[in-house]
């Protein structure tokens, strides 16, 4: 059966990504179906679905047998994923595990080519009151100013904040930058009267938690 029809018989969950691939490519090429278009796309890509949702529109283009409408609706159906993830979990009133903020994040920093660091204000209830972006950096880091961390937290009269930010190589394990960095803006939390509470690296979907490896 073509990926349409199994789909109705069998229901989405059954097919392969190619499956689900050629279902959005729609139709095949000259020589080719949609599934084996579909199969090209993915190998472009190594069989990585996080790499697939990092491909901007030009590159899904470039790709052969993908046109302007087929790349529109490969990144369209990208884009649902990620909003679906950032809209699965209700408003939050109290941050109480690192699992909650990496639920709030993921979905902005799962498919970014290049690092962002965040920070995330809370209340003395440990309420959101603001994420904030601190930098942009490539793929190998950002750099990350103090000054700049707690100028916008004192902005927004928070009573504490907690770090976060992406590692695109996929690996969630911080580096010794990382860990330097930590320290340096908890010492510096703590003069200020405004703690940080837990840094969290973000890679595809593995985190890495601070507080939860007991390094703050």
């Amino acid at each position: 059966m073509r990926p349409r029809e199994r789909a109705i018989v069998e229901g989405v969950g059954a097919l392969s990504d190619a499956e689900l691939v050629a279902i959005m490519v729609g139709s095949g090429t000259q020589g080719e179906d949609a599934t084996a278009v579909a199969q090209r796309v993915l190998t472009e890509v190594d069989g990585d679905l996080h790499a697939l949702g990092r491909c901007d529109l030009l590159r899904l283009r470039s790709m052969h047998g993908i046109g302007d409408a087929r790349a529109v609706m490969i990144g369209a159906a990208m884009e649902l994923g990620r909003r679906r993830m950032s809209r699965k979990a209700a408003p939050l009133m109290r941050i109480t595990c690192a699992q909650e903020i990496v639920t709030r994040f993921r979905p902005r920093l799962v498919d970014l080519e290049v690092e962002e660091f965040w920070a995330l204000a809370l209340s003395r209830a440990n309420a959101p009151i603001a994420d904030l972006l601190i930098s942009r950096g490539g793929q190998s880091g950002t750099v990350v100013d103090p000054k700049v961390v707690f100028r916008k937290g004192l902005a927004v009269r928070a009573a504490a904040m907690v770090l976060i930010h992406n590692h695109p190589s996929g690996n969630p394990n911080p580096s010794a930058a990382d860990r330097k960095l930590t320290g340096d803006l908890c010492a510096s939390g703590k003069s200020l009267d405004m703690p940080i509470l837990d840094h969290i690296i973000i890679a595809g979907m593995g985190h890495f938690s601070f507080a939860d490896n007991r390094l703050i």
